[in-house]
This record gives C-alpha cells, structure tokens and sequence, in this order.
C-alpha cells in the first residue's frame, strides 16, 4: 500500500498551519533527526524559511524586503534554534543580505528580481587565486564550511587576484549561481549535522566583476542596518543559536524531571537538591548572557539610527556578548546533560542531541576564546589584532 508523503504524515495544528512561523518551527522540531541523517536541512524546509520571512528579513525595503532591526533578526534565529539548532545555524544565514549590499546596485537588483526569499551561501576561507580573464575572473577551488549549501540560490567564495592591492587586505567574494558549484557531502560530525556544511568546488566558472565584492567594505545600501558592524553581526547570529539550543535543554529537563523515578528508589530529579541547585544556575547562566547580548544589541543600533557611529568599545561588546552567549548556551546544555544522569546519554535523546548541537557553536572562529582577549585590549586601550572588533 503507498504511504502519504511525509509531510502528510506529520499534523500540525491550526495554528502552524496559519501562522508560518508556527509552521516552521513544528517541522524543525518534528524533523529535527531527518535532518541529522540527511546531513542538510529538507529543501521543503528550506521553503517555510522563506515563507516564514528569514530570508527577506535582512534585506533592504528598496529591494523588497523586511529590513528589520538586529535585534528583531536575531530572536528569530532564536526561536528557530530552539525548535532544532541546525535549522537555527541555517536560517541565520539570512543575514547575508546585510554584506552582499557591498555588491553592485545593479547586481543586487538582478538577484532579488525575482522577490526578496533568496538564500546565500557563503564560504571564504581559504581564499583561493582567480585569474583576470576580460572583464571577469576565472574561478576554481575547494573551499570548507559550506553551511546551507544544500538550500542556497547563490553561493559566494572567497578569492585573491595576484596583485591586486584594491582590497586592502580584506577577502574578495565571488557570487555564483549555487548550480555553478559542486557540493562534496564531507559533513561527519557530533552537532550540527543538519546544517550540512559540507566541501564546496568551483571549476573554472567565469565571474563578472561586477558579482564580486570586498567582505567588509563599505555597503551600497542605506540605513541603520547596512551600516551595523558586519562581523560583530555574523558573529552575533551565530552565538544566538547557542542562547536558543540551551534553552530547549531546559525545557526538557524541565518536561522529564518532575515524573522521572530513579529505578534504585531514589527522589526524581526534581525532588534532588543538587538538580534543584544547578537548575537554578543554568537558568540564571543563560537569562544574563541573553540579557547582556540583546542589550549591547540595541544600544548599538539606537546609536546607528540616531545617524551616529559606533565606537570601537562599542563594537567590541557586541563581539564579547556574542562570544559569551555562545559559550552560555554551550555550558546551559552540558549542565543539563549532567542533571539527566543516565537518561541523557542514550543516542538520540534530545539532552544529548542539545549538548552535542551546543558545544559546536563556541567553536567557531568568531567566537573563539582569542575574542575575550581582544575586546580586553579594546577595554584597555591597546590596539587588538587585525579584523577586531
């Protein structure tokens, strides 16, 4: 007998079906192992980011799209990371809208032609050398950390031209059509295994000049938004995921413990002191790394709108709260692991998936330990190492 599609399989209620965020965040939560096997996020998936508004969400109103504030962007990664993490790493690459504004008008306005809902996915290091043939560059080389490849319209790599001096020593970006590249699956990981940031190739593929861009200049859009320090928010996307995985892993343990009995007769977790002790902690962890990074947050685009700029002391606390968010979240979901006791070791529970999906998130380069000691330096006066803050 056939079988429904899948997506028939899974009921969502009257609300999901009216509110497409609600949508979305049912089916990650609903699908959160399929993805993990897939080593990708479904493109069905992908298609209820686009109509829940992640993607349009950062791109400027002249072009069609929501251009919302930070803060706004950020608390819906939030949501979405708590529903699954992989999903929330994926969908936080809508924010790419905000530094492809340093593309040609001309460019941005043949990319989002067609509506806002486009899906960018950028991989830039190891920068590899193109060559000037005309009026373009000759493309090839295999670049790591491919994340959302698997979903994107267009993906951008990093390259360097012999010579060229232009850019200042900042990274050249070469945008693409996501047909004209090769995704290599090379994704073997213990978290995040949606996100599917796997190897991408490029052979040979002429790019116009004018789909390229220098990551970190200057944007050819106006507004607060576009003038928001963009690494501070590429480091920022990120670290919300961890905000929102480690609260998942409270509301899990908060689900289980009150009714879970010890089969040596013991109180259940709820009823233990220690598990009493360490809620508490992990609940207070993560409500001050939250309340810290939304607040650095705000207070930086207020002072962008009222058309003033950010100072680097400024700019270097929105790299601390995000590094201390990401670092939060991580330490939120390994002390819920440790409350679960045995329960959480078991694959494929979900304290064990939050953990592995967690601790991921500190590992990334934007938010490595080195951040801490470079908005120090910021603090003290000292001038931090090159692309800080």
């Amino acid at each position: 007998m056939a079988t429904a599609p899948l997506e028939q399989t899974r009921p969502i209620t009257d609300e999901a079906a009216a509110d497409p965020m609600a949508r979305l965040l049912a089916a990650c939560r609903a699908r959160r192992d399929e993805f993990g096997e897939k080593q990708q996020i479904s493109q069905d998936v992908v298609l209820l980011m686009k109509q829940a508004g992640v993607y349009r969400a950062c791109v400027a109103r002249s072009l069609g799209g929501d251009e919302v504030s930070p803060a706004t962007f950020l608390r819906m990664i939030e949501r979405i990371a708590q529903a699954d993490g992989s999903a929330g790493w994926v969908a936080s690459f809508g924010v790419s809208a905000t530094y492809l504004g340093s593309l040609p008008m001309a460019s941005l306005q043949e990319m989002y032609a067609n509506g806002p809902d486009v899906v960018f996915s950028g991989m830039i290091f190891p920068p590899q050398p193109a060559t000037p043939v005309g009026d373009a560059l000759e493309v090839s080389g295999r670049w790591s950390w491919g994340s959302g490849s698997t979903g994107a319209d267009y993906i951008g790599v990093g390259i360097k031209v012999e010579g060229d001096a232009s850019t200042g020593g900042l990274p050249l970006v070469a945008v693409m059509p996501a047909h004209k590249a090769q995704i290599v699956r090379n994704w073997n990981v213990i978290g995040l295994k949606g996100t599917g940031s796997h190897d991408v190739v490029v052979d040979k593929v002429m790019v116009p000049r004018e789909w390229t861009f220098v990551r970190g200049s200057k944007s050819n859009l106006e507004g607060a938004l576009f003038r928001y320090p963009a690494m501070a928010l590429a480091a920022q996307v990120l670290a919300v995921v961890a905000l929102g995985v480690g609260r998942a892993a409270i509301e899990e343990l908060m689900d289980y413990a009150i009714g879970r009995t010890s089969i040596t007769g013991a109180p259940t977790l709820a009823n233990r002191p220690n598990v009493q002790m360490d809620l508490a902690r992990a609940e207070a962890t993560l409500r001050s790394a939250r309340a810290f990074f939304y607040e650095t947050t705000e207070e930086a685009f207020d002072v962008l709108q009222r058309g003033d700029d950010l100072t680097p002391k400024q700019i270097a606390l929105l790299r601390l709260g995000a590094s201390h968010a990401a670092r939060a979240g991580s330490d939120v979901a390994s002390a819920v692991y440790r409350m679960s006791g045995t329960t959480g070791i078991f694959e494929g529970h979900p304290v064990a998936h939050y953990m592995h999906d967690a601790m991921i998130v500190p590992q990334h380069a934007f938010l490595a330990d080195g951040t801490f000691e470079s908005a120090g330096k910021v603090f003290f006066g000292l001038t931090p190492p090159p692309g800080f803050p």
